[in-house]
């Protein structure tokens, strides 16, 4: 197969674009370094279409080889002719591979099988031509008590099995019948119990067509029949398919005719639809689970690429009542500076006693943050929060975070290796405090699925699913690039080019040897080879370095480009580092980036790219977005009105809406239908996490703690 004329076809790009993308992955560059440092090789492609080109190339090659597979076996059958082989060649799916390869599969036992065994195939071969015969006699032929034929009806019978499964294997009607099957049957669902309640009830009488249903439906009644509160099946008219069928083999007007007739009755209710049924469910929920993993892997890149607080101290609150809170503060680096355990759920004077340590610790260590854990007893700890900062000078904000995966981490040999004298409850409250400080630098230390802004992660296939995270992760960890000298090991090894192992070598030489001075120097760490110093070095920051190019996003192989330009500009690296580089674009372009292009040997993207980095050495783009929203006060349930106005952060955005906190432990919903004046096609249209949103309360449900929100103004 030509992969760079059919990716260039899907993709709308270039032929020499997608071959290029497939040399550039075959010789073993990461997606990251590709996206950044070989634009000009792809048209200035990003990183997520590069992703999803190189899942569409791994598709085809699997195709490919299992084409050939395919035709391996059916060769060594010695059953290959110029039609099955075009067929093969004409194969766009897998799917559509393996029902040409159905005939020629080793079969369990069947009735058609029994039937051969017994000598009946050339009885089936001479219905099946729909010659003018006399059945009977021709039957009679066969008869042989000891196969166990013993009557005309058995033999017939068993030359029908054989002309079912025959007409069951048969490629072309079975492409033909599923495409019917997609486009006319409906998806039912019908309750085990309707006596029974359940999340479910929704979908005890439940039919949409099955080209309608949107995924999350999908995913819904599949947990509901998994669970074993719905019965899920496919239904449409059998005369529609049979139809076809009929049209398709029969040939006649006679005796044989009417025997394929029932023959095609047969292949349809006991082999087809079955069949057909159990691949349109698959592909629905095989399309539902790629639609739910893009939804989790975009909530997970808003939520990691969420502008951190820097450059304060702050202090985090894993809420519980039996247990306490657990408290603990830390520098603006994240560095554990005290924790301590309070009880503000507890007795008056345990409250009291709480509040004065939480007064004390924001005093004592200048903290203007504080990050609230979204668990058990969250709402009451934000209460508690609020009227202690009311009662003090000092100028405090707090921001409830979520706190999914932070038990998971704080168990963790990486919690245990990084606060090995805290103990694992006290690690969460730290891990909770960093998040607000870095979310990107925290939340990678967790497992991407755990951090729990997706819809049905659970039935998801968990290696596609943590594929996916797993590449969300590690773009926006080289989007935003990492401090050489800070960057845990966690961080590190999602740097393009370096592995886990990489990454604590990292870490141990920076221990043993002190702080890196340069880029050049990671030279010096084991086991980093030329090729990952070239995937990783732009990536890494070095504050510290004597060349401010290290602490730019431009790559060591561009340095020499980048000073002939700042020489051409009138400038030199000096003026990086003083800040008096600002005019530098207008110079540039004064003189023509294709000139300049063309003096330095670099393309205009990629200088392009470099004047953005020495304009802005240290960058961060997160700084470019909104800020979070930070809070001093707390709203109750109770108190809210229909009508009433409130700012809120948008949580979770999922397929008929998205979450939103407005301040009370209890996230609102503003439905789909509730997000724009104008229709929109999936709310990730218009909102993304970390959004901050005006809303109206629609209406309130504080028994069952539901907010109905708009957005409609």
């Amino acid at each position: 197969m030509e992969y760079c004329k059919q990716l260039s076809e899907e993709f709308k790009i270039k032929e020499e674009y997608a071959q290029n993308i497939i040399n550039l992955l075959d010789e073993g560059n990461t997606i990251p370094f590709i996206a950044r440092y070989r634009k000009e090789m792809h048209g200035t492609l990003d990183d997520q279409t590069i992703r999803e080109i190189s899942e569409r190339l791994g598709y085809l090659r699997g195709l490919d080889k299992r084409r050939e597979e395919i035709f391996g076996l059916i060769s060594g059958l010695e059953k290959m002719d110029d039609e099955i082989a075009k067929a093969l060649d004409g194969a766009k799916t897998l799917a559509e591979l393996e029902d040409i390869y159905r005939p020629f599969k080793p079969k369990r036992k069947t009735r058609a099988s029994v039937a051969k065994e017994k000598g009946l195939e050339p009885l089936a071969d001479m219905i099946s031509a729909q010659d003018n015969i006399n059945i009977g006699e021709e039957a009679q032929k066969y008869i042989d008590v000891e196969k166990g034929v013993e009557s005309v009806e058995d033999a017939v019978q068993g030359a029908m099995d054989i002309i079912a499964e025959n007409i069951s294997d048969n490629a072309e009607i079975r492409k033909r019948l599923k495409s019917i099957i997609r486009y006319n049957a409906y998806l039912v669902s019908k309750a085990v119990d309707p006596e029974k309640d359940s999340v479910y009830t929704v979908y005890y009488d439940y039919r949409e067509l099955v080209s309608n249903v949107p995924g999350h439906r999908v995913l819904a009644v599949d947990r509901g029949e998994k669970e074993e509160f719905l019965k899920v099946g496919i239904e449409i008219e059998a005369e529609i398919c049979l139809g076809v069928m009929q049209r398709f083999f029969i040939k006649s007007d006679n005796e044989c005719s009417e025997l394929i007739k029932k023959a095609c009755e047969d292949a349809y209710d006991r082999l087809i639809f079955p069949s057909v049924e159990r691949e349109i469910r698959s592909e629905l929920t095989e399309s539902a689970d790629e639609q739910a993993i893009k939804l989790f892997a975009l909530n997970l890149r808003q939520l990691l690429m969420q502008p951190p607080v820097k450059g304060h101290a702050a202090i985090g609150l894993d809420p519980g009542y039996r247990t306490g809170c657990k408290l603990a503060v830390v520098d603006a680096t994240g560095r554990v500076l005290d924790t301590a355990v309070i009880y503000p759920t507890h007795s008056e004077i345990q409250i009291k006693k709480s509040k004065q340590t939480l007064k004390d610790m924001i005093k004592k260590y200048n903290v203007e943050i504080i990050a609230i854990g979204n668990g058990t007893a969250s709402k009451e700890t934000e209460m508690f929060t609020a009227e202690c900062i009311s009662e003090i000078d000092n100028k405090v904000s707090y921001m409830v975070v979520s706190e999914a995966g932070a038990s998971v981490y704080s168990a963790s040999k990486l919690a245990a290796a990084e606060m090995p004298d805290l103990d694992l409850t006290l690690r969460s409250a730290v891990s909770i405090a960093r998040r607000l400080q870095d979310p990107l630098a925290e939340l990678v230390k967790i497992e991407p699925k755990a951090i729990g802004v997706g819809q049905y992660q659970h039935d998801m296939p968990q290696k596609r699913l943590s594929e996916a995270l797993d590449g969300v992760v590690e773009d926006c960890v080289n989007t935003v690039g990492a401090d050489l000298n800070t960057a845990s090991p966690a961080l590190l090894s999602r740097v393009s080019g370096v592995n886990a192992a990489v990454s604590k070598n990292i870490v141990a030489y920076r221990e043993e040897n002190g702080a890196f001075t340069s880029r050049a120097e990671l030279k010096k760490v084991p086991k980093l080879g030329p090729k990952a110093f070239e995937q990783c070095a732009g990536f890494l920051r070095v504050p510290e370095s004597k060349n401010p190019l290290d602490n730019t996003g431009v790559h060591p192989e561009s340095y020499t480009a980048a000073k002939q330009l700042l020489e051409l500009c009138g400038y030199d690296l000096t003026d990086i580092s003083k800040g008096n580089i600002g005019g530098l674009l207008q110079k540039a372009q004064k003189i023509g980036l294709e000139n300049i292009s063309e003096k330095t040997g670099v393309g205009v993207p990629t200088l392009q790219d470099i004047i953005k980095e020495i304009t802005k050495p240290g960058r961060d783009p997160r700084d470019e977005l909104p800020p979070p929203l930070l809070r001093t006060d707390v709203l109750d349930i109770k108190d809210l009105k229909e009508g009433m106005e409130l700012k809120g952060t948008v949580r979770n955005v999922i397929d008929f809406g998205a979450f939103v906190d407005i301040g009370v432990h209890q996230d609102g919903l503003v439905h789909i239908s509730q997000i724009s004046q104008k229709r929109i096609k999936h709310p990730s249209d218009v909102l993304k996490v970390g959004d901050v949103v005006n809303v109206r309360i629609l209406k309130v449900d504080a028994e069952k703690g539901r907010i109905s929100l708009t957005m409609k103004f």
